[in-house]
């Protein structure tokens, strides 16, 4: 791991994306979530007092899961304004909080309802989902590239399974690509993919798993999910099961994929996994070590997704030529990121391509959605390191 000194840990003070985060897209989920169900008045109440305390407020403990929380930060971080803590901390805690105003937690009858299963849905059954599956009977015999790009491309702004990145007629781009390099780890073996968004992204993943299982790159696959609603729109397992269903009941090669998906479920090549760490405030590198020795154990550990790159990286502001071996090191065993660009974090990318994208755009190609990697480090785990 190269020197953190000189890659300072994002705050929510930290430039102009951060701020605007917790200072205008909190307060717009928040009033999002109050419209999306009937709640009544003990929990619109402790929705208003949510919007205030994070914007004008300090973090504040609370009761239940205070252990939990105190491993992972809370006591230092008690008494501070939401905006000067580690941002990728203050985020995690918002959708703690936003969780608890809502009774996810319970007891009581909201136990268990996703505040954000709306969206997810609306999203999943929208007409273009229909386009995008439909796209799957024109591909050839070789559909693998444009599934793996379907899933790089799932988590963009519009979301959207975009073919078009095969043919080069998309408007966005790929700042790193190492694609080439995921072949060779493909052949064989257990895939843990590590899930990002529910709707329209994890049906392309879902997509990419089903291949590689039919034609033998992966043996078995592990999907990672979020043991709880989390940033708005991050899959579990209830939206990999409307997915599921989403698949087996269209027409055409995606409910072969889908089928096939069902199958490998029943049989165990397919299990999906809601490890606690999946909604922790903290970067991949402090994982405890039951998650630790099954990416151990994986052939390959995919990331997808802006956030997940924050955790598996650091959610530092590296200098974006930093290679990703190096950020990358101390995983566990070969390791590979797919990742729309949505945030300040980056690393691995060539010299000129930064001073490229910052001579045209300034800093908006990290944060618009509009750039991609896809990043390899075949090298990484003890045997690597030995």
């Amino acid at each position: 791991m190269p020197d953190s000194a000189a890659a300072p840990v994002i705050l929510g003070t930290t430039g102009p994306f951060p701020r605007s985060v917790l200072a205008e897209r909190h307060p717009a989920i928040i009033r999002q979530v109050r419209d999306a169900f009937p709640y009544g008045p003990e929990q619109r109440r402790a929705l208003d007092e949510l919007l205030l305390n994070c914007t004008e407020g300090v973090i504040e403990p609370l009761p239940g899961d205070a252990e939990v929380w105190r491993d992972q930060g809370l006591d230092t971080y008690a008494g501070r304004s939401w905006f000067d803590v580690p941002w990728l901390w203050s985020e995690s805690w918002f959708y703690r909080r936003l969780l608890g105003a809502v009774g996810y937690f319970g007891p009581g009858p909201w136990q268990g309802i996703d505040p954000f299963r709306p969206v997810k849905l609306a999203e999943l059954d929208a007409g273009e989902t229909d386009d995008e599956l439909a796209a799957l009977d024109a591909l050839d015999d070789d559909p693998g590239p444009a599934l793996l790009h379907g899933s790089l491309w799932g988590n963009r702004a519009d979301l959207g399974f975009r073919l078009a990145a095969e043919s080069g007629e998309a408007d966005f781009a790929l700042v790193a690509d190492d694609s080439a390099a995921l072949r060779p780890l493909l052949r064989g073996g257990t895939l843990c993919l590590v899930a990002d968004n529910a709707g329209r992204e994890l049906v392309p993943d879902l997509l990419l798993i089903a291949h590689l299982l039919d034609t033998g790159g992966v043996d078995r696959a592990v999907l990672h999910v979020k043991p709880y609603p989390y940033y708005v729109s991050d899959a579990t397992t209830a939206d990999v099961l409307d997915a599921l269903r989403r698949l087996t009941a269209a027409p055409g090669a995606a409910a072969r994929y889908g089928r096939t998906l069902w199958s490998a479920m029943a049989d165990g090549r397919l299990v999906v996994r809601a490890h606690p760490f999946s909604c922790a405030p903290l970067p991949y590198a402090e994982m405890p070590d039951d998650l630790r020795a099954e990416f151990a154990s994986a052939a390959l550990t995919i990331f997808k997704g802006d956030l997940n790159y924050r955790r598996l990286v650091g959610d530092r502001l590296w200098p974006p030529t930093t290679p990703f071996a190096d950020v990358t090191d101390w995983f566990p065993g070969p390791v590979a990121a797919l990742r729309t660009l949505k945030s300040d974090v980056v690393t691995g990318l060539a010299a000129d391509t930064v001073a490229a994208l910052d001579a045209a755009e300034g800093q908006r190609w990290r944060t618009a959605g509009t750039h991609a990697l896809i990043q390899v480090n075949a090298n990484s785990g003890p045997t690597a390191r030995a």
